[in-house]
């Protein structure tokens, strides 16, 4: 099991073949799918919704927009290896540690984990809607005694 108290030695500083035995398996803890590009108010929707659920994001990286979701593989073991190793899905075999997320210091154009930073960006992108103010709502009057 690794030691997360040691600090890990950087990508340059490790030969390839063994990047995996100082890893985190980062890679094994969630996954990625592109999405359609919103292009007009409604289409945010879908995204606030996705991320009305749990253990879920979206980032946006090279105009590309992804959602992102949280989730452990069930084959991922305790040292960070997988356990069907040898019958993995072919997406894993395709995966190489020289694109890997090793480093944890990747960074997004745009991320999103609540349905409210998707109505800040569209009120940013696309302004307010008509007779939308940032303002409350006039409370009604108190009644009278």
């Amino acid at each position: 099991m690794i030691d997360l108290a040691i600090p890990r030695p950087r990508r340059a500083q490790l030969d390839l073949a063994t990047l995996c035995d100082k890893c985190t398996a980062k890679c094994c803890k969630y996954f990625a799918l592109p999405i359609d590009t919103p292009t007009e108010p409604k289409d945010f929707d879908y995204i606030r919704w996705y991320l009305l659920h749990d253990r879920a994001s979206v980032f946006i990286d090279d105009d590309t927009w992804y959602l992102l979701v949280h989730t452990r593989c069930r084959h991922l073991q305790e040292d960070n290896r997988c356990g069907i190793y040898f019958t993995r899905p072919q997406i894993c075999r395709d995966y190489h540690t020289d694109a890997c997320e090793f480093e944890d210091d990747w960074t997004y154009d745009h991320y999103f984990e609540t349905p409210e930073q998707v109505e800040d960006y569209v009120e940013a992108r696309f302004g307010r809607g008509k007779g939308k103010s940032i303002r409350s709502p006039q409370p009604e009057g108190l009644p009278m005694l």
